[in-house]
């Protein structure tokens, strides 16, 4: 019988750190990622790779892996032939998605896409660049160009390159015309994968988990005793998810309500309660929600 594995890749480079973490989040410990490219895992039935991103669509489509992470900017640009199971709200960053723009130094006579015509652009991102231009019926010839892509904006027409916050463009004096694509992370399967049924479940499961430590990055949990006279103006005040839990206490004049929040109003929130009635209150950080 042959032995049940799940080949996963795990994307190396700006995003390496942040997946590790979200698996730690999710409950899966990932060790020596930083010395090997076969870091070990605590689930024998998973077999983690480290690959770049920008290839990890092509091995997951010819089936060298069975599911990876990386970004829906080189699953567009590879042109592959996958299962998407979902997206992962997490980059190197921010939370936000990450942009590839079309951009020019800031002394640049260009203003627009059509300005670009007959010109040089140079990016790692060529295909989809391409496709870009090519929608919008502008002629213009497109180089790959590996890394360090603001620097070579002085040496042709512009450049496409990613970026998430722009602070690096315009620490290099670019000016951004347009956004050619937006890109998050993507975890996706290969297709013969997806029909195992071992391996879709252990696919599943890998998704649950991940979104559900995403979900508990932003919120926390809060309880708190509640006289019952003040109940209703407290439960006015609370932004439940679905409803908050009430529980009785010993003390038959008090009840306990515990809430899930999002993390960003707590430090309003909670003197708020306080003011309202409600004490001993306490809050908590979260691992995983799951809806």
């Amino acid at each position: 019988m042959a032995e049940k594995i799940l080949k996963l890749g795990i994307p190396t480079g700006s995003l390496q750190k942040a997946t590790v973490e979200l698996f730690n989040k999710a409950g899966f410990n990932i060790a020596d990622s930083e010395r090997s490219y076969l870091p070990r895992i605590d689930d024998d039935q998973i077999r983690p790779i480290l690959l770049r991103a920008q290839e990890m669509s092509r091995y997951v489509e010819d089936g060298v892996l069975d599911a990876g992470i990386t970004g829906y900017d080189w699953i567009m640009e590879n042109g592959s032939d996958i299962i998407e199971i979902c997206e992962l709200a997490y980059s190197k960053a921010t939370n936000r998605p990450a942009r590839w723009v079309l951009a020019v130094p800031d002394e640049s006579k260009v203003k627009n896409v059509e300005d670009l015509a007959g010109g040089i652009i140079a990016t790692e991102l060529v295909r989809v660049t391409e496709k870009y231009f090519a929608d919008k019926n502008v002629d213009v010839k497109v180089e790959f160009s590996w890394g360090a892509t603001e620097v070579k904006a002085r040496l042709v027409d512009a450049i496409v390159e990613l970026t998430e916050t722009g602070s690096s463009l315009q620490a290099n004096n670019l000016r951004i015309i347009d956004t050619v694509i937006s890109s998050t992370t993507r975890f996706i399967a290969n297709k013969q994968a997806w029909e195992d049924k071992f391996k879709r479940e252990k696919i599943e499961n890998i998704s649950i988990l991940l979104n559900a430590a995403i979900e508990a990055r932003s919120k926390v949990g809060v309880k708190m005793n509640v006289k019952n006279k003040d109940l209703d103006s407290i439960l006015k005040i609370l932004p439940a998810e679905k409803s908050p839990t009430i529980s009785s206490l010993a003390d038959s004049d008090y009840v306990a309500i515990e809430v899930i929040i999002e993390g960003k109003i707590e430090r309003s929130l909670v003197p708020t309660l306080k003011r309202a009635g409600a004490s001993g209150i306490i809050t908590y950080p979260l691992n995983k929600v799951i809806h």
